[in-house]
């Protein structure tokens, strides 16, 4: 099971009132949030490992040098020679350190590699798994990892992790019309405000959809540009003319890394807590009381 951890604890934040505070008075509902939903996680899919992967950079560099719209939105800060600080509510940023010391001293594999995002940690770690992968987002660009032949499924958040959409190929052939190779393509083609990716003018879902489904992928689609003979309508054929330049650099934005240098880690699901001494001292911290025990129990079993 791999957890796109900001995206958890994202939701953790806006889906757990504020009220729930340490006992100095800081927020804490992200990081209780969180702890609860990998309770639930464990609880209800017994993975054999468990690794939260982390965004050690939101924003790599290598993908705003080929899109530079990428994420600008997001940009609160931007930083020469280190990642651009990106816009986050006021009383989540503080709990990211303490959900952070918090997993490691759990043990739970924590996983961030200079340069990539979570998504391509994720990528990289579906790549070389031998057996069923779950990854559980509330990114919907993750389900271009959906491999039916390799077992491997979205889990995605529908409200809390009570209810989770188990996003295989059938769920994405009914709600989009393609496989999970075949959604990178969709996205590229469609584009995606929330992450600054213009998309190709004039070409919605629907239509890049019925675009795959005629020519196969992308790289058909851009053969077909150049076949007088093929059945692109004349403004498809000039929009995607037009948008040459884009779609030559758009896959390697949009499609995560499957190549990232991941460390060694262990990923075995931890039965004890790595860290006993030094988790007491961060639940007696930040009053983490019933979200940690609940946890813990959980694991024990």
């Amino acid at each position: 099971m791999l957890l796109d951890t900001a995206s958890l604890y994202f939701r953790a934040y806006f889906g757990v009132p504020d009220s729930v505070k340490a006992p100095d008075g800081t927020p804490v509902n992200a990081v209780r949030g969180l702890l609860d939903f990998i309770d639930r996680l464990v609880k209800d899919h017994r993975p054999q490992q468990l690794v939260a992967c982390m965004d050690a950079d939101w924003r790599p560099q290598w993908r705003v040098d080929l899109i530079p719209t990428y994420k600008a939105h997001r940009v609160a800060e931007e930083r020469a020679g280190a990642p651009d600080e990106e816009e986050v509510p006021d009383t989540l940023t503080p709990q990211v350190p303490v959900i952070e010391a918090v997993l490691d001293a759990v043990g739970i594999a924590r996983v961030g590699v200079a340069g990539y995002e979570a998504d391509d940690v994720i990528g990289t770690f579906t790549g070389r798994a031998a057996g069923p992968v779950d990854i559980v987002t509330g990114d919907r660009d993750l389900y271009q990892l959906v491999d039916d032949g390799r077992e491997v499924r979205v889990l995605y958040p529908v409200k809390g992790v009570g209810t989770l959409q188990l996003t295989d190929e059938a769920v994405l052939r009914a709600k989009y019309g393609v496989d999970g190779r075949g959604y990178a393509d969709l996205a590229l083609l469609r584009g995606d405000p929330s992450d600054g990716l213009p998309g190709v003018v004039g070409i919605g879902e629907k239509t890049a959809a019925k675009l795959l489904a005629e020519f196969g992928d992308l790289a058909g689609i851009m053969a077909a540009v150049d076949d007088p003979r093929s059945r692109l309508t004349p403004s498809q054929r000039k929009r995607l003319t037009e948008a040459r330049p884009y779609v030559a650099v758009a896959p390697k934005v949009v499609r995560v890394a499957d190549d990232v240098p991941l460390p060694d880690v262990d990923t075995a699901l931890p039965r004890t807590p790595r860290d006993p001494s030094g988790l007491e001292a961060l639940a007696a911290r930040w009053g983490l009381g019933g979200s940690l025990q609940r946890l813990l129990t959980t694991l024990a079993e």
